[in-house]
């Protein structure tokens, strides 16, 4: 099953999350996707078609996790012109160090807020009794 991708207190439940799991939280995005961005890591320059196959997903399931990866800066897509005529996209994923830093730098950012959070608590801020029974 497709869940969507897990919140950070989710992801600080896991022992050891896997790179998956973390980067569908980091990126808010789904397990499909990171699926698709992993295997244009093993398979770079591949079409829709190929991802596809490889997949075992329709084209158009294909094409939404790529209009998403691409939307989040994850891939790139470059027009190749066929030896009969048109073209074809290929894509290719955000190499993995590109793609750790960003998610240390999403990870900080959030941190940093998370943070400054709570530096305001106390600070004319009426701070609620916590029960932890209710979440």
């Amino acid at each position: 099953m497709d869940e969507p991708a897990e919140s950070f207190e989710e992801l600080m439940l896991l022992d050891e999350p896997e790179f998956q799991h973390v980067m569908e939280c980091v990126f808010h995005i789904r397990e499909r996707e990171s699926r698709t961005y992993t295997e244009l890591l093993q398979a770079p320059g591949s079409t829709v078609a190929e991802l596809a196959d490889r997949l075992n997903r329709d084209r158009s399931n294909i094409n939404r996790s790529l209009a998403t990866l691409k939307e989040k800066g994850l891939i790139e897509r470059e027009r190749r012109l066929l030896d009969s005529g048109g073209y074809v996209y290929q894509y290719t994923a955000l190499s993995l160090p590109e793609t750790k830093d960003r998610m240390h730098t999403a990870v900080r950012t959030w941190s940093e807020h998370v943070h400054d959070r709570i530096e305001e608590f106390g600070s004319g801020e009426v701070v609620e009794r916590f029960d932890p029974d209710e979440r």
